[in-house]
């Protein structure tokens, strides 16, 4: 007879997004040069910095970068949290 190695426990764990910081935070990057503006709470900052850097590069393409953040939470055996 063989002894048990472990014990395997399935869970279900559901994301949920995290208030408890800040808020989502906004980035902008340039796609010719790379070159990013600061992260911050809000969109304007790295909108006028587009705007900016496109009257002074001449480039034209950039991507918008927003990071949220999750937390994972096990939910109880009747599918609640």
């Amino acid at each position: 007879m063989t002894t048990p190695r472990g014990v395997w426990r399935f869970a279900d764990w559901a994301l949920q997004l995290d208030t408890s910081g800040s808020g989502p935070i906004f980035e902008s990057q340039c796609t010719t040069c790379n070159d990013s503006s600061e992260a911050s709470d809000g969109k304007e900052v790295p909108e006028v910095w587009c705007l900016r850097h496109a009257g002074t590069t001449g480039h034209t393409g950039f991507r918008a970068v927003a990071t949220s953040f999750f937390r994972a939470k096990l939910l109880e055996r009747d599918g609640t949290g």
